[in-house]
């Protein structure tokens, strides 16, 4: 079970939205490549990492940060928003991501996921986020008519690497993964799934560590990190000691 820290860039800095509202954004880091090293110093091993402007606009605003933490880091960094075509795609992947994630353009062309699989096997993810178990889209501003699961069945056989699925009603408001919901979609895709949205104590942790999600590939957290209620030492310690690592 990987434990994602999420670094959400807006306008340069590191921030934390409540519900998904850019209005409601909380500034944790002005500097999100220290941030993203003292990530890496606590032992974290991967990165999850938001454009939330680009996710607004379809391209990349926050390029800058991105690369300054690149530069920053060893570990691997999955990075979503904003990007919506291959070029975009295969720039990101050259500076040095290991992992992009696909939200909006999973649900409105999904030939591209399907491309960028070919093109780059086992570096593409799909960000499915849902507000009342529908999928939102273009920054979480719009909600489609089209379930989770149904979109995660789209890509059954396109060779997505993970599937990281949100739960915007949790998101940033510290009230617990929704693990029901999370576990429904894993059951229904052989995709690899990652929880995210309201973890909020080292009582998720300890749910995600039980076996009923062991198919569950890891969970991202970002309030609970950056206001002390989930202490990243004892987090991490926890998955280590109930992983054997």
């Amino acid at each position: 079970m990987i434990l994602f820290p999420a670094i959400d860039l807006k306008d340069g800095l590191c921030v934390r939205l409540k519900l998904g509202d850019m209005n409601q954004a909380t500034v944790f880091n002005d500097n999100p490549a220290a941030q993203a090293k003292a990530f890496e110093h606590q032992g974290f091993r991967w990165l999850h990492l938001v454009d939330l402007n680009g996710a607004f606009a379809g391209q990349s605003v926050n390029g800058a940060a991105v690369e300054d933490i690149l530069e920053a880091v060893n570990i691997p960094v999955q990075l979503g928003g904003g990007i919506r075509n291959l070029g975009q795609i295969e720039d990101w992947l050259t500076y040095g991501v290991t992992r992009v994630i696909l939200g909006t353009v999973a649900l409105r062309q999904p030939e591209v996921v399907r491309e960028a699989c070919r093109e780059f096997p086992g570096r593409i993810a799909v960000g499915i986020d849902a507000r009342g178990g529908l999928v939102a889209v273009e920054g979480w501003a719009e909600t489609s008519d089209m379930s989770a699961p149904e979109l995660a069945r789209r890509f059954e056989d396109a060779g997505v690497a993970a599937i990281i699925f949100t739960d915007i009603d949790r998101d940033g408001v510290l009230k617990g993964l929704n693990i029901e919901s999370t576990l429904a979609l894993a059951r229904s895709t052989s995709i690899p799934v990652i929880a995210s949205g309201g973890l909020a104590s080292i009582a998720d942790v300890k749910r995600l560590l039980e076996p009923d999600c062991k198919l569950l590939e890891g969970a991202i957290s970002g309030r609970a990190l950056y206001d002390g209620r989930l202490d990243a030492k004892e987090a991490l310690q926890l998955i280590a000691g109930m992983l054997g690592t």
